[in-house]
C-alpha cells in the first residue's frame, strides 16, 4: 500500500495578458506554468494502490477567480458513461470528478463541488463528515468539459465572492476524487484513501498554498426576481381564475469575509420541487425535506447534535428530535404555503465561534394568524473536530390566545479521526426544554449517541428521552413520551473477488420504554441477514424485522379500520430489495417485504424502473403497493409515480413529475422549466395541476391549478 501522508499543491497567478476562456481545454499558456496535482490513491475496489488512470489537477487565479484545470486522462474514452446533465442531479452512475475547498483550514466547514465528462455541475456545503453535506446550496461558478481522445478534461472558474474565507490567509485545505465507473467502479483520492476517511472528511485534506491579493469585492449581492402567476381552485370553491404579478429581492451583504447577512422580502418559492409523496402505514408523521432556497441556505449553521442521531450508516436519517425544522415556517400543515413579507439570516464565522440567527415574519392569509420566527444558534469549536453550542427558537402568534412558544436546549459533539492512529470516534449530546402553556412539566428531551463509523467494523449506541409534553413550535418531533435504547454494529467483508465488491452484515435494535414504569412500548429488530454488493454497482440485499408494538392510544390504520388501545402486538416480518446499477440503459429497484403485521397481515410491493435512453434523457416509473389483511378489516393502498427529466444542457432543463396515491385520492401533475441564462440568473416556468378522485361518485374533478413564470437575475458589487 501506498503511503496517505501530506501533500501541497501551489496556485499559480495569471500575469500580464494571461486569460482563461472556458472551453475546456486546456490550451493557455498559464496551465503548463502550473504544477499539478498527480498520483491518485485508490480507495476502491483496492484500498492503497494506484489508480489504474492518471489524473491531473492545476490551480490558478487571478485578483477575483479561482480557475481549476483538470485532466481524467482515460484510455478507453469511448466507454465513458455521463448520462446526467442537470444542475444538481444524481451522478452516482456517471463517471465524475469531486473536490472539496477548506477555506478557513478547520478541518469542520467548506466546499463540494461535482462534475462528470458531459458538463454537469453540483455543489454542496460541506460539513465535517457527508451526514452534514448542504446539497441544495447553490453557488454560482461556471464550468465546462471536453471528451477528447485522451479521456476528459475540464475547465472551471470560482469567482472568490461566492466563497468566504479568510484573506489574511494564502492556505487552504484541498482534496479530490475521481469516480471511473466503466472500470469496476473505481474510486480514487487524492488524500484520505482509507475507506472511513475520504473526501469527505475535511480532516483529510490536504494544503493549497500561493492565493495572495485576491478580492471578494464589495460583498454585496442583490438579487430581484419577478414573478407572474395565474391560479385557480375548482375543488375549494375558487373557479375564478386569478392572475397576479409580483416582485421580491433578496440582499446578501458580508460583514466580514467570515460573516454574512441575507435579507429576504416578499419571499415566493414558486419554483421549487414538489414533495415525493410517501404511504404512511405508522402512528407517527412522515418527514419531508425542506426545498425552499431561503431556508436551505446556510443551513448547516443552524445544526443540531440531535438532528445526526438515529442514522443507520447509510445516510437515512431517522432522527426522533429537530429543535429546528423550517417546514414550520411558512407552510401549514397541509404544506400550502403562507405569505412570507420578510425575514433575515445572519451567519459564519466569528472567531472560534459558527453562529446562525433567522427571523421570519409571516402574514395573515384567511384562518391563518400571522407569525414571527426567531432562531439563534451558536456553536464553540474545539480541538479539531469537536464542539458545544446552544440553540434557542421562538413563535409568536400575533394575535388569537397562543401564547409565545419557546425552545432552548445545548449539545455537543467531541470527534477524532485519529483513534488508534486512523479509526473514526465520536460522541454526541444534547438536551432541550420547550415551554408548556399549561404548565404542567415534562416538557424535556434529551440524548446521546457513542459512534465508531469504520470500515470493517461500525457500531453505534444511542440513548434518548423525549417526555410527554415535548413541543418544539419551530421543530419536528416524530412521537413524544418514550426512553430510547438503540445499539448497532455491523460488518464489511470483502473478498478477493472479479464479481463482488463487498458482503455487509448489521443488526440494529430501536427498543423504547416507558419513563415512568419502564414497560416496552415498542421494539424494532433489523437484522441484515445479507447485502451483497458488486463491482458493477448492483445489489441485493435480505432483511428479518422482528417487531413489538402497544398502542397507547386507538390506530386508525386506514378509513373504518382501527386498531384498539392497549393492545399489544408482536410480528415478524422479511423483506427483499436490490438494485441494478444507475449507469445502465435500464436500471431497476425491486422491493417485497411480506409476513405479520399487526393483528393480520401485510404484503408490500414495489418497483422503480430507471429508463436512459440518451444523456440527459431520464424515465422514472414507480409504483408501492400495500394488501393489509387485519382481523379488523382489509385494505389496499397504492402509490404511483412517473417522472420525465429532459436536460438539454447543464444549463436548460425540464422536469415534469406525475403522482397518485390512494390515501389522499390526488393526482397531481408539476411541470418545471429551468433555464440558467447564466450562473446566479434563472428563468423558471412552473405548472401545477391536481386533481381529486371521488370514490362514491367514480369521477377525477380538478382540485386547483397553477401556472408562474419567474425570473430572478444576480448583481454582484
Amino acid at each position: 500500500m501506498l503511503p496517505d501522508g501530506e501533500r501541497t499543491m501551489d496556485a499559480v497567478r495569471l500575469q500580464g495578458e494571461d486569460k482563461i476562456v472556458l472551453d475546456g481545454r486546456l490550451d493557455e499558456a498559464v496551465w503548463m506554468r502550473a504544477v499539478p496535482a498527480t498520483n491518485f490513491i485508490q480507495r476502491d475496489p483496492n484500498a492503497g494502490e494506484r489508480t489504474t488512470e492518471p489524473t491531473e489537477v492545476r490551480i490558478v487565479y487571478d485578483s477575483d477567480t479561482l480557475y481549476m484545470g483538470v485532466t481524467c486522462f482515460d484510455s478507453e474514452p469511448d466507454k465513458l458513461i455521463a448520462n446526467q446533465m442537470a444542475r444538481d442531479g444524481n451522478m452516482g452512475g456517471d463517471d465524475g470528478f469531486q473536490w472539496v475547498f477548506d477555506t478557513f483550514l478547520d478541518g469542520r466547514t467548506g466546499y463540494f463541488f461535482e462534475m462528470n465528462p458531459r458538463g454537469a455541475m453540483g455543489d454542496a456545503l460541506q460539513g465535517a463528515d457527508f451526514s452534514s453535506r448542504n446539497r441544495q446550496w447553490d453557488g454560482i461558478w461556471n464550468a465546462r468539459a471536453l471528451i477528447s481522445e485522451i479521456g476528459w478534461t475540464l475547465e472551471i472558474a470560482i469567482p472568490f465572492r461566492t466563497l468566504n474565507f479568510d484573506p489574511k490567509s494564502d492556505t487552504w485545505g484541498i482534496n479530490f476524487q475521481r469516480d471511473i465507473r466503466h472500470k469496476n467502479n473505481e474510486q480514487s483520492v487524492w488524500r484520505g484513501w482509507p475507506r472511513n476517511q475520504g473526501l469527505n472528511r475535511m480532516s483529510n485534506t490536504a494544503r493549497l498554498t500561493g492565493i495572495r491579493n485576491v478580492s471578494q469585492g464589495r460583498g454585496l449581492d442583490i438579487k430581484p426576481y419577478l414573478l407572474g402567476t395565474s391560479e385557480s381552485f375548482p375543488g375549494r370553491g375558487q373557479s375564478r381564475v386569478s392572475n397576479n404579478a409580483n416582485a421580491g429581492i433578496d440582499l446578501f451583504y458580508s460583514l466580514t469575509p467570515g460573516l454574512r447577512t441575507n435579507l429576504t422580502v416578499n419571499t415566493d418559492f414558486a419554483q421549487a420541487e414538489v414533495d415525493q409523496r410517501q404511504v404512511n402505514l405508522t402512528r407517527f408523521s412522515l418527514l419531508f425535506p425542506e426545498k425552499r432556497d431561503f431556508f436551505l441556505d446556510g443551513a448547516l449553521f443552524f445544526d443540531f447534535a440531535s438532528a445526526n442521531i438515529g442514522g443507520n450508516f447509510e445516510g437515512d436519517n431517522g432522527a426522533d428530535v429537530l429543535p429546528f425544522f423550517t417546514r414550520r415556517i411558512g407552510l401549514d400543515e397541509q404544506g400550502n404555503p403562507q405569505r412570507i413579507d420578510f425575514g433575515g439570516k445572519l451567519l459564519g464565522q466569528v472567531g472560534d465561534f459558527d453562529v446562525g440567527v433567522l427571523q421570519v415574519h409571516t402574514g395573515q392569509e384567511g384562518a391563518a394568524l400571522g407569525e414571527d420566527f426567531v432562531v439563534g444558534r451558536v456553536k464553540r469549536r474545539l480541538l479539531r473536530q469537536s464542539y458545544v453550542g446552544a440553540l434557542y427558537t421562538l413563535r409568536d402568534t400575533r394575535g388569537g390566545d397562543l401564547v409565545n412558544r419557546q425552545t432552548a436546549g445545548a449539545d455537543f459533539r467531541l470527534a477524532t479521526s485519529t483513534f488508534r492512529r486512523r479509526q473514526n470516534l465520536s460522541l454526541s449530546g444534547y438536551a432541550l426544554h420547550s415551554t408548556n402553556p399549561l404548565d404542567t412539566g415534562k416538557s424535556s428531551a434529551f440524548g446521546a449517541e457513542l459512534s465508531y463509523p469504520n470500515d470493517p467494523w461500525y457500531s453505534s449506541l444511542e440513548y434518548a428521552e423525549v417526555q410527554d409534553n415535548y413541543d418544539a413550535a419551530v421543530g419536528f418531533t416524530r412521537r413524544t413520551g418514550f426512553r430510547k435504547f438503540q445499539p448497532r454494529t455491523g460488518f464489511q467483508l470483502r473478498p478477493a473477488s472479479a464479481w463482488v465488491r463487498r458482503f455487509d452484515f448489521r443488526a440494529d435494535v430501536d427498543w423504547r420504554v416507558d419513563p415512568e414504569t419502564s414497560r416496552t412500548l415498542t421494539r424494532e429488530v433489523d437484522l441484515k441477514a445479507f447485502d451483497l454488493f458488486t463491482n458493477s454497482q448492483d445489489r441485493i440485499q435480505v432483511h428479518v424485522l422482528p417487531t413489538y408494538d402497544m398502542l397507547q392510544e386507538d390506530f386508525t390504520i386506514a378509513p373504518g379500520i382501527t386498531l384498539p388501545v392497549g393492545h399489544h402486538y408482536s410480528f415478524t416480518r422479511y423483506r427483499l430489495d436490490g438494485n441494478t446499477a444507475d449507469r445502465r440503459l435500464l436500471s431497476v429497484r425491486p422491493r417485497v417485504e411480506w409476513g405479520q403485521f399487526y393483528s393480520g397481515n401485510r404484503r408490500e410491493l414495489s418497483m422503480a424502473v430507471n429508463v436512459r435512453p440518451r444523456p440527459g434523457l431520464l424515465f422514472t416509473v414507480a409504483r408501492e403497493q400495500n394488501h393489509v389483511t387485519l382481523a379488523e378489516g382489509a385494505f389496499y393502498t397504492r402509490l404511483y409515480r412517473f417522472v420525465t427529466e429532459t436536460q438539454l444542457s447543464p444549463f436548460v432543463s425540464l422536469v415534469n413529475n406525475i403522482q397518485y396515491d390512494s390515501q389522499s385520492s390526488v393526482l397531481g401533475w408539476q411541470s418545471r422549466f429551468r433555464w440558467i441564462l447564466k450562473p446566479g440568473n434563472d428563468l423558471y416556468f412552473v405548472y401545477i395541476h391536481n386533481w381529486q378522485e371521488d370514490l362514491l361518485s367514480h369521477r377525477i374533478y380538478t382540485l386547483d391549478r397553477r401556472a408562474t413564470s419567474k425570473i430572478s437575475y444576480t448583481h454582484r458589487f
